[in-house]
This record gives C-alpha cells, structure tokens and sequence, in this order.
C-alpha cells in the first residue's frame, strides 16, 4: 500500500470550485487549502502505477495548474527494508562502540541510499 499527499495549485478564484471537485473524486482524499490556491490530498495506491494515475486524473482537472506529489509512504518498499537490516543483523561497526572514536573518523563515502 502506498500513501501519498498531493499539493494542487489554482488560480485562487478556483480554488472553491477545485475544492468540490477533489472532494466528489473517489480517488483522492481532500485535507485543506488556503487563500492562494493551494490544495492538499492523499492518494492512495497498491502501488506506484495506481497512484500516478490517480495524479494525473487530478492534474487532467478543470482550473488545476499543477498538482505534484510531496511526500510519499510505501508500505513495501518500508518492509523491504526491514527485511535488509533482520539479514544483515544489528551489528555496529567497531568504531562507534570505541569512547575515543570522533567525528573525525567518520568516513563519507557518497549516498548512503545504495551502501547499504
């Protein structure tokens, strides 16, 4: 399951009509807006293909000038990494069970995403 919020832009003499729109859809959930135009929803999907669809049916839209997804929640891809660190065990590197260790010992060694 994946959960993902949407922030929708209009023109803000649209934003009551948008609003409507995005509560009658049976694909999104309406949470606010404000003053500038600016909508925030969630989708929801069994996975990433469902939930761009449900995007661009938003961004297809009377008076929707962009809507982009924010922040996103994957339930598989969280268990997937679960199941990498239960593999891999717990185990600290030596070092940062050492007292004199120092931030200087530290090594960066680029993006952290594919290290591990």
């Amino acid at each position: 399951m994946n959960i993902s919020s949407i922030v929708v832009q209009t023109n803000p003499k649209y934003t009551e009509e948008v609003v409507e729109l995005l509560k009658n859809a049976d694909y999104c959930d309406y949470h606010f807006h404000d003053e500038k135009g600016r909508i925030i929803v969630t989708i929801e999907g069994a996975g990433v293909e469902e939930e761009i669809l449900k995007l661009v049916k938003i961004q297809e839209m009377a008076h929707v000038i962009a809507a982009d997804m924010s922040f996103a929640y994957s339930e598989d891809e969280l268990n997937a990494e679960r199941d990498k660190l239960e593999m891999e065990g717990t185990a600290l590197p030596a070092w940062l069970n050492d007292e004199n260790a120092t931030k200087r010992d530290i090594k960066y060694n680029g993006d952290l995403k594919d290290r591990f």
